[in-house]
């Protein structure tokens, strides 16, 4: 499970075993409460984005797709198959405590999927990947140190080849740390939730999380096998939310340069279609916690494994 940096890393190693398509409509968050802010898009507060609503009802002769298939990514260089079956995947990391409840969705037909597998990894609140802690920290293998920044994080897209992952496929893991790893099988209904922290940011990239889908396989004693993946993407936060994030510790340590959402090179700028979450804290106390939702409208005879691109 991984990242991608500019003209990257975002592509790598085959995945036979699952696959998935995803499209975005809204998932009513896990409440929170009335006094609520719900962020949908960059810079915006909205409840829903019109790229996540069905093109067409379920029982429709023309069998158009009831919801728009998620933008596909590359898997990024970071991506593990570690199986770890769990909800909980913090191990004890520090940061804002995120729940991303996701629901898994047939785009054709509306309905659904049960037992799909669904991954999710990310970098912790100051950018470092686990099982790459020497080479995931956006620019030299320990936590960003220094004099913390004033007011909002730096933000200016890096050139040059980006440090910690930028620039080649899969790579090897580096050590034996599984932190902010896992995977869960959607039940009946097609949910599945997480509970992780908001992640941080790292130099060429913006806040985000990978993910992939799997379906056909099941479980053993060993984790998820078979199966095929049919999708691959990443899920993204609005500026708002990760502006009032840089105001809480230890995200407000980080001196590492931070590249905005609209300067992202794998976010499509198209919303939830696009895997922009929808976000809902407590306005000037996201410190307290976020529930972040999006609705996954896949196709489960396709295959994509992120790792063509």
């Amino acid at each position: 499970m991984t990242e991608q940096q500019k003209n990257g890393p975002e592509s790598q190693r085959d995945m036979t075993r699952r696959r998935i398509l995803v499209g975005g409509a809204a998932v009513a968050a896990a409440g929170l409460g009335a006094a609520v802010v719900t962020t949908a898009s960059a810079g915006e507060t909205s409840a829903s984005s019109t790229s996540a609503t069905p093109s067409a009802s379920a029982s429709s002769p023309s069998k158009e797709v009831c919801y728009r298939l998620t933008s596909e990514t590359t898997e990024g260089p970071y991506y593990i198959d570690a199986d770890k079956i769990r909800k909980d995947i913090t191990e004890g990391k520090e940061g804002i405590p995120l729940t991303l409840r996701l629901k898994v969705v047939d785009s054709d037909t509306c309905k659904p999927l049960a037992k799909a597998a669904v991954d999710i990894w990310h970098c912790d609140a100051l950018g470092i990947y686990s099982g790459y802690e020497s080479a995931s920290t956006g620019g030299g293998g320990t936590p960003p140190t220094g004099t913390p920044p004033t007011g909002t994080p730096p933000t200016g897209a890096p050139t040059g080849t980006p440090p910690g992952g930028g620039g080649g496929g899969h790579q090897e893991p580096t050590d034996d740390k599984r932190y902010l790893r896992g995977t869960q099988l959607t039940d009946k209904h097609g949910f599945v939730e997480f509970t992780t922290v908001f992640p941080g940011w790292y130099e060429g990239r913006s806040v985000h999380i990978h993910t992939k889908v799997h379906v056909g396989g099941a479980l053993t004693d060993t984790g998820y096998e078979g199966g095929h993946t049919c999708h691959t993407g990443q899920f993204f936060f609005a500026e708002e939310a990760v502006l009032a994030s840089a105001e809480v510790a230890p995200y407000s340590t980080s001196t590492t340069e931070r590249t905005t959402l609209d300067e992202d090179h794998i976010f499509a700028g198209n919303g939830a279609e696009g895997g922009l979450l929808n976000l809902r804290y407590r306005k000037g106390k996201i410190g307290k916690g976020v529930s972040g939702s999006l609705t996954l409208g896949v196709d489960p005879d396709e295959t994509h494994d992120g790792t063509g691109r």
